[in-house]
């Protein structure tokens, strides 16, 4: 099993979820191949909080890493430690972002090596930095071993953390009596924190700049696009070519029929068009993200058009591996919807933000519908007693979500329902009961 997992990568960003430009053309033969899930949302559109999610099945003030500079913690369960037990092989290779590490004003020299106890299970193979955008840089690549030692390579990052991961799985290649599992994470599409820059290969900027394609919401809100989505595209452009330098070796080394790769990433990005920087918002920009699956089971060139989240995804991965479903998460594996996709599903994606804001969202097929704690700062409480409507998108008719219909008096009826819908899902996911004021 191999997760390709990048850093704040929209949907839209890539062939097979409508881009037109050409920039994922072995990730649409993947999902041609594979599984697509038209659908996917991220359960907290911030680094930490999403991974954790994914880690563990959970939501995050169930897991406790409800914002960045929590670490995961160490007695949770996780898909590594899990996996591990039965024989399995377990490896990480990339950002980690659990281990507590803070980002207010982080610089290099505040980078340290993640012990044992912290990595989550990973424990056959470690290589990874907690905050990858601060210890490295995009022609730079720095990133700590099992036994602390730094390791260095040159040439783009995305690059050199691939060599890295095909070195990894030519060692796997030659031990096949044993199941693996290897997490790669990228920080790319992700922001180059210290220069607010989207870094991708030299050249490609520019040649994206010449005939820029831009999304909807971007088109009409601004933000930073002009000055940051052609770098951007250049690093969803590097990130497929070294997808395809992984899916080539796998088939070279005959891996590729007995091996599940998951391509996805752990929230999107709006361009400080919603607020003052690129996600920790819960419209579609920021909660959407792209889900393939290839391998066993996937390989049927199937599309599931049911709302999928985070959850689903670390559910998806432990059916492949053969595992029980994760303790107390409400995380469903997506296999039995290729079989029957009118099976019962629910038709809703419940989202927790935090940082910017003490928020919580709803994303039915036809609504996204937000709540926010007036007065609370989003980085000192993971939660609140009392919410305010914020937004309600009407996404049959306003997919770019321009139009926020909460003051309007003909949205009270769905929005009443959206509001006890939302409440229920706060309590399932273990919050207090809360209400939600006009």
């Amino acid at each position: 099993m191999v997760v390709f997992f990048t850093d704040q990568e929209r949907w839209d960003s890539c062939g097979c979820y409508g881009n037109p430009t050409g920039l994922t053309p072995r990730l649409d033969a993947m999902a041609e191949r594979g599984t697509r899930m038209d659908r996917a949302f991220t359960t907290q559109p911030v680094c930490a909080p999403a991974r954790a999610c994914l880690m563990t099945g959970l939501h995050g003030t169930q897991h406790g890493t409800w914002r960045n500079g929590i670490k995961l913690d160490p007695k949770l369960p996780t898909l590594a430690k899990d996996f591990r037990p039965g024989g399995g092989w377990a490896g990480y290779i990339g950002k980690w972002h659990l281990g507590g590490a803070g980002t207010n004003g982080q610089t290099l020299a505040d980078e340290t090596p993640i012990p044992p106890a912290n990595r989550g299970g990973w424990d056959d193979l470690w290589i990874a930095a907690d905050t990858l955008e601060f210890v490295s840089h995009p022609y730079r690549l720095r990133l700590y071993d099992a036994d602390h030692r730094l390791v260095e390579r040159k040439g783009y990052r995305v690059d050199a953390q691939t060599d890295l991961v095909l070195e990894a799985l030519d060692a796997r290649s030659k031990d096949r009596d044993k199941p693996f599992c290897l997490f790669v994470s990228y920080l790319e599409p992700h922001f180059q924190n210290d220069l607010d820059l989207f870094v991708g290969p030299r050249g490609l900027a520019e040649q994206y700049a010449k005939d820029l394609w831009i999304p909807d919401d971007l088109k009409a809100l601004g933000g930073s696009t002009a000055l940051h989505l052609p770098g951007y595209w250049g690093c969803v452009r590097s990130l497929d070519e070294n997808l395809g330098r992984v899916l080539d070796f796998l088939a070279k080394s005959g891996l590729d029929n007995d091996t599940v790769v998951l391509f996805t990433s752990d929230h999107g990005c709006h361009f400080k068009t919603r607020n003052g920087e690129y996600k920790r918002s819960c419209h579609e920009s920021s909660i959407r993200i792209p889900a393939v699956l290839q391998g066993p089971g996937f390989d049927n060139g199937s599309t599931i058009l049911n709302l999928v989240t985070l959850l689903d995804l670390h559910a998806t991965l432990r059916d492949a591996a053969g595992l029980l479903p994760a303790p107390d998460s409400e995380g469903r594996s997506i296999r039995p919807l290729l079989a029957n996709p009118k099976m019962d599903w629910r038709d809703e994606v419940f989202v927790q933000v935090s940082e910017s804001q003490v928020g919580r969202a709803l994303r039915t097929p036809r609504w996204t519908y937000g709540v926010t704690a007036k007065g609370l700062d989003g980085r000192d409480v993971p939660s609140s007693p009392t919410y305010t409507d914020q937004y309600l998108y009407d996404l049959d008719h306003d997919p770019a979500q321009l139009q926020n219909l909460i003051g309007s008096a003909a949205s009270g009826p769905i929005r009443d329902e959206l509001a006890a819908r939302l409440q229920a899902r706060m309590r399932e996911a273990g919050e207090a009961s809360a209400t939600i004021s006009r």
